[in-house]
Protein backbone atom coordinates (compact mmCIF):
# COMPACT_ATOMS: atom_id res chain seq x y z
CA UNK A 1 0.00 0.00 0.00
CA UNK A 2 1.36 3.43 -0.93
CA UNK A 3 1.40 5.91 1.92
CA UNK A 4 1.37 9.65 1.43
CA UNK A 5 2.02 12.37 3.98
CA UNK A 6 -1.39 13.51 5.23
CA UNK A 7 -2.16 16.98 6.62
CA UNK A 8 -1.59 15.80 10.19
CA UNK A 9 2.00 14.92 9.27
CA UNK A 10 1.72 11.29 10.35
CA UNK A 11 2.00 9.71 6.91
CA UNK A 12 -0.93 7.39 7.66
CA UNK A 13 -2.87 5.88 4.79
CA UNK A 14 -6.58 6.24 4.24
CA UNK A 15 -7.43 3.05 6.14
CA UNK A 16 -6.31 4.17 9.62
CA UNK A 17 -7.81 7.61 9.01
CA UNK A 18 -11.21 6.15 8.11
CA UNK A 19 -11.02 3.81 11.10
CA UNK A 20 -10.37 6.81 13.34
CA UNK A 21 -13.40 8.66 11.97
CA UNK A 22 -15.58 5.56 12.31
CA UNK A 23 -14.59 5.07 15.95
CA UNK A 24 -15.16 8.74 16.72
CA UNK A 25 -18.71 8.34 15.43
CA UNK A 26 -19.19 5.16 17.47
CA UNK A 27 -20.07 3.16 14.36
CA UNK A 28 -19.19 -0.51 13.79
CA UNK A 29 -17.78 -1.78 10.50
CA UNK A 30 -21.05 -3.60 9.85
CA UNK A 31 -23.17 -0.52 10.50
CA UNK A 32 -20.99 1.62 8.25
CA UNK A 33 -21.13 -1.04 5.54
CA UNK A 34 -24.93 -1.13 5.67
CA UNK A 35 -25.11 2.65 5.43
CA UNK A 36 -22.71 2.77 2.50
CA UNK A 37 -24.14 -0.20 0.60
CA UNK A 38 -20.98 -2.25 1.09
CA UNK A 39 -19.89 -5.19 3.25
CA UNK A 40 -18.15 -5.36 6.61
CA UNK A 41 -15.42 -7.43 4.95
CA UNK A 42 -14.78 -4.67 2.39
CA UNK A 43 -14.68 -1.99 5.11
CA UNK A 44 -12.21 -4.15 7.07
CA UNK A 45 -10.00 -4.56 4.01
CA UNK A 46 -9.99 -0.78 3.45
CA UNK A 47 -9.08 -0.03 7.06
CA UNK A 48 -6.25 -2.56 7.12
CA UNK A 49 -4.86 -1.41 3.78
CA UNK A 50 -5.61 -4.64 1.90
CA UNK A 51 -7.92 -2.73 -0.46
CA UNK A 52 -7.44 0.69 -2.00
CA UNK A 53 -10.85 2.39 -2.07
CA UNK A 54 -12.08 4.24 -5.12
CA UNK A 55 -12.75 7.96 -5.00
CA UNK A 56 -16.47 7.24 -4.97
CA UNK A 57 -16.14 4.88 -2.00
CA UNK A 58 -14.03 7.35 0.00
CA UNK A 59 -16.58 10.09 -0.56
CA UNK A 60 -19.47 7.78 0.28
CA UNK A 61 -17.87 6.62 3.53
CA UNK A 62 -16.90 10.17 4.46
CA UNK A 63 -20.47 11.33 3.93
CA UNK A 64 -21.91 8.63 6.19
CA UNK A 65 -19.28 9.40 8.83
CA UNK A 66 -20.09 13.13 8.62
CA UNK A 67 -16.47 13.99 7.90
CA UNK A 68 -15.90 17.74 7.33
CA UNK A 69 -15.26 18.78 3.73
CA UNK A 70 -11.59 19.70 4.25
CA UNK A 71 -10.95 16.33 5.87
CA UNK A 72 -12.71 14.55 2.98
CA UNK A 73 -10.07 16.00 0.68
CA UNK A 74 -7.40 14.74 3.08
CA UNK A 75 -8.90 11.24 2.97
CA UNK A 76 -8.86 11.31 -0.83
CA UNK A 77 -5.21 12.37 -0.93
CA UNK A 78 -4.33 9.65 1.58
CA UNK A 79 -6.02 7.14 -0.76
CA UNK A 80 -3.99 8.35 -3.73
CA UNK A 81 -6.74 10.42 -5.35
CA UNK A 82 -6.94 14.11 -6.18
CA UNK A 83 -8.91 16.41 -3.86
CA UNK A 84 -12.58 16.62 -4.85
CA UNK A 85 -13.66 19.89 -3.23
CA UNK A 86 -12.20 23.27 -4.28
CA UNK A 87 -11.06 25.87 -1.76
CA UNK A 88 -12.00 29.29 -3.13
CA UNK A 89 -10.85 32.46 -1.31
CA UNK A 90 -13.80 34.36 0.10
CA UNK A 91 -12.70 37.53 -1.71
CA UNK A 92 -12.66 35.79 -5.11
CA UNK A 93 -14.98 37.06 -7.84
CA UNK A 94 -16.89 33.78 -7.79
CA UNK A 95 -17.82 34.40 -4.16
CA UNK A 96 -19.50 37.78 -4.78
CA UNK A 97 -23.03 36.42 -4.45
CA UNK A 98 -22.10 34.60 -1.24
CA UNK A 99 -20.53 37.71 0.29
CA UNK A 100 -23.55 39.84 -0.55
CA UNK A 101 -25.85 37.21 0.88
CA UNK A 102 -23.89 37.19 4.13
CA UNK A 103 -24.01 40.98 4.29
CA UNK A 104 -27.79 40.92 3.87
CA UNK A 105 -28.10 38.31 6.60
CA UNK A 106 -25.94 40.32 8.99
CA UNK A 107 -27.93 43.50 8.36
CA UNK A 108 -31.22 41.65 8.70
CA UNK A 109 -30.19 40.32 12.12
CA UNK A 110 -29.65 43.80 13.55
CA UNK A 111 -29.88 45.01 16.24
CA UNK A 112 -28.72 41.57 17.45
CA UNK A 113 -24.92 41.29 17.23
CA UNK A 114 -23.78 38.85 14.54
CA UNK A 115 -20.52 37.97 12.79
CA UNK A 116 -19.10 35.52 10.26
CA UNK A 117 -16.02 33.49 11.19
CA UNK A 118 -14.07 30.62 9.66
CA UNK A 119 -12.70 27.46 11.26
CA UNK A 120 -9.83 29.42 12.84
CA UNK A 121 -12.25 32.06 14.20
CA UNK A 122 -11.00 34.74 11.84
CA UNK A 123 -13.69 37.37 11.45
CA UNK A 124 -14.77 37.98 7.84
CA UNK A 125 -17.77 40.25 8.43
CA UNK A 126 -19.86 41.64 11.28
CA UNK A 127 -22.78 43.99 11.83
CA UNK A 128 -23.30 47.08 13.94
CA UNK A 129 -24.49 45.06 16.91
CA UNK A 130 -21.02 43.51 17.17
CA UNK A 131 -19.47 46.96 16.78
CA UNK A 132 -21.37 47.97 19.93
CA UNK A 133 -19.72 45.17 21.92
CA UNK A 134 -16.24 46.11 20.71
CA UNK A 135 -16.21 49.43 22.54
CA UNK A 136 -13.16 49.46 24.83
CA UNK A 137 -11.32 46.60 23.09
CA UNK A 138 -7.61 47.36 22.55
CA UNK A 139 -7.02 48.62 18.97
CA UNK A 140 -4.30 46.05 18.30
CA UNK A 141 -6.84 43.25 18.78
CA UNK A 142 -9.03 44.83 16.11
CA UNK A 143 -6.26 45.12 13.52
CA UNK A 144 -6.81 42.69 10.60
CA UNK A 145 -6.95 39.78 10.61
CA UNK A 146 -9.30 40.00 13.61
CA UNK A 147 -9.66 36.77 15.57
CA UNK A 148 -12.89 36.36 17.56
CA UNK A 149 -11.33 34.12 20.23
CA UNK A 150 -8.54 36.59 20.90
CA UNK A 151 -11.00 39.50 21.08
CA UNK A 152 -13.23 37.71 23.58
CA UNK A 153 -10.64 36.00 25.79
CA UNK A 154 -7.73 38.45 25.94
CA UNK A 155 -7.54 40.65 29.09
CA UNK A 156 -7.36 43.71 26.81
CA UNK A 157 -10.35 42.52 24.83
CA UNK A 158 -13.91 41.85 25.86
CA UNK A 159 -12.95 39.64 28.82
CA UNK A 160 -13.02 42.29 31.61
CA UNK A 161 -16.59 43.26 30.66
CA UNK A 162 -18.00 39.73 30.52
CA UNK A 163 -19.68 39.31 33.88
CA UNK A 164 -19.69 35.50 33.80
CA UNK A 165 -16.29 35.30 32.15
CA UNK A 166 -15.06 32.09 33.79
CA UNK A 167 -18.13 30.18 32.64
CA UNK A 168 -18.07 31.70 29.14
CA UNK A 169 -14.33 31.09 28.81
CA UNK A 170 -14.85 27.44 29.79
CA UNK A 171 -17.60 27.14 27.19
CA UNK A 172 -15.41 28.58 24.40
CA UNK A 173 -12.36 26.46 25.26
CA UNK A 174 -14.52 23.32 25.36
CA UNK A 175 -15.92 24.26 21.95
CA UNK A 176 -12.41 24.54 20.55
CA UNK A 177 -11.41 21.18 22.06
CA UNK A 178 -14.41 19.50 20.41
CA UNK A 179 -13.44 21.10 17.12
CA UNK A 180 -9.86 19.85 17.47
CA UNK A 181 -10.88 16.27 18.22
CA UNK A 182 -11.64 15.18 14.65
CA UNK A 183 -9.51 17.78 12.86
CA UNK A 184 -5.73 17.69 12.74
CA UNK A 185 -5.30 21.44 12.35
CA UNK A 186 -1.98 22.68 13.71
CA UNK A 187 -3.04 26.37 13.50
CA UNK A 188 -6.22 25.62 15.48
CA UNK A 189 -4.28 23.83 18.20
CA UNK A 190 -1.78 26.70 18.38
CA UNK A 191 -4.65 29.19 18.71
CA UNK A 192 -6.18 27.10 21.49
CA UNK A 193 -2.91 26.94 23.41
CA UNK A 194 -2.49 30.70 23.02
CA UNK A 195 -5.94 31.77 24.24
CA UNK A 196 -6.07 29.12 26.98
CA UNK A 197 -2.87 30.65 28.42
CA UNK A 198 -4.28 34.18 28.66
CA UNK A 199 -4.41 35.37 32.29
CA UNK A 200 -7.86 35.86 33.77
CA UNK A 201 -8.90 39.51 34.14
CA UNK A 202 -8.90 40.80 37.72
CA UNK A 203 -12.13 41.01 39.67
CA UNK A 204 -15.30 40.12 37.91
CA UNK A 205 -18.95 40.83 38.52
CA UNK A 206 -21.24 38.24 39.98
CA UNK A 207 -24.23 37.39 37.87
CA UNK A 208 -27.50 37.32 39.74
CA UNK A 209 -29.06 33.89 39.64
CA UNK A 210 -32.52 33.54 38.17
CA UNK A 211 -32.98 29.80 38.25
CA UNK A 212 -31.60 27.26 35.80
CA UNK A 213 -31.28 28.58 32.25
CA UNK A 214 -31.84 26.47 29.11
CA UNK A 215 -28.45 27.56 27.75
CA UNK A 216 -25.41 29.43 29.03
CA UNK A 217 -25.76 33.17 28.30
CA UNK A 218 -22.94 35.63 27.75
CA UNK A 219 -23.54 38.52 30.13
CA UNK A 220 -21.58 41.62 29.16
CA UNK A 221 -21.47 45.22 30.31
CA UNK A 222 -21.29 47.83 27.54
CA UNK A 223 -22.49 51.41 27.03
CA UNK A 224 -23.65 51.53 30.64
CA UNK A 225 -25.92 48.52 30.16
CA UNK A 226 -25.77 44.92 31.28
CA UNK A 227 -26.74 42.78 28.31
CA UNK A 228 -27.43 39.06 28.24
CA UNK A 229 -27.12 37.01 25.05
CA UNK A 230 -27.62 33.45 23.88
CA UNK A 231 -25.37 32.32 21.04
CA UNK A 232 -26.79 30.65 17.91
CA UNK A 233 -24.53 29.36 15.13
CA UNK A 234 -25.64 28.89 11.52
CA UNK A 235 -23.66 26.93 8.93
CA UNK A 236 -24.26 26.12 5.27
CA UNK A 237 -26.12 22.98 4.28
CA UNK A 238 -24.37 20.59 1.84
CA UNK A 239 -21.42 22.87 0.97
CA UNK A 240 -19.33 21.94 -2.08
CA UNK A 241 -16.39 24.25 -1.34
CA UNK A 242 -13.96 23.97 1.58
CA UNK A 243 -14.12 27.70 2.34
CA UNK A 244 -17.91 27.74 2.46
CA UNK A 245 -18.03 24.59 4.59
CA UNK A 246 -15.93 26.25 7.29
CA UNK A 247 -17.89 29.50 7.52
CA UNK A 248 -20.19 30.03 10.49
CA UNK A 249 -22.58 32.88 11.20
CA UNK A 250 -22.87 33.43 14.95
CA UNK A 251 -25.77 35.49 16.25
CA UNK A 252 -26.05 36.77 19.81
CA UNK A 253 -29.77 36.66 20.51
CA UNK A 254 -31.12 38.78 23.40
CA UNK A 255 -31.72 36.45 26.35
CA UNK A 256 -34.23 38.78 28.02
CA UNK A 257 -36.58 41.65 27.27
CA UNK A 258 -34.25 44.21 28.86
CA UNK A 259 -31.42 43.30 26.49
CA UNK A 260 -33.75 43.44 23.49
CA UNK A 261 -34.95 46.91 24.50
CA UNK A 262 -31.40 48.15 25.12
CA UNK A 263 -30.28 46.96 21.68
CA UNK A 264 -33.13 48.85 20.03
CA UNK A 265 -31.94 52.00 21.78
CA UNK A 266 -28.23 51.51 21.18
CA UNK A 267 -28.28 50.23 17.58
CA UNK A 268 -30.37 52.54 15.37
CA UNK A 269 -32.09 51.10 12.28
CA UNK A 270 -29.82 50.83 9.22
CA UNK A 271 -30.00 53.61 6.65
CA UNK A 272 -31.21 52.60 3.18
CA UNK A 273 -28.46 52.06 0.60
CA UNK A 274 -29.29 54.39 -2.32
CA UNK A 275 -27.22 52.31 -4.77
CA UNK A 276 -29.18 49.14 -3.98
CA UNK A 277 -32.48 51.01 -4.10
CA UNK A 278 -31.88 51.91 -7.78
Amino acid sequence: MSVVVTPDGTGRGVGPLLREWRRRQGVSQLELALRAGSSARHISFIETGRTRPSQEMVLRLAEHLEVPVRERNALLVAAGHAPHYPETPLDAAGMTALRRGLERMLTGLEPSPALVVDSLYRVHAFNRGIALLLDGVAPWLLAPPVNAMRVVLHPEGLAPRICNFREWRGHLLAQMRRQMAPARSVPLRELYEEVAAYPLPPGGTAVAGGGPAPALPMVVETAGERLSFLSAITTFNTPVDVTVSELALETFVPADAGTAAALRRLVPPPQPDPERAQ
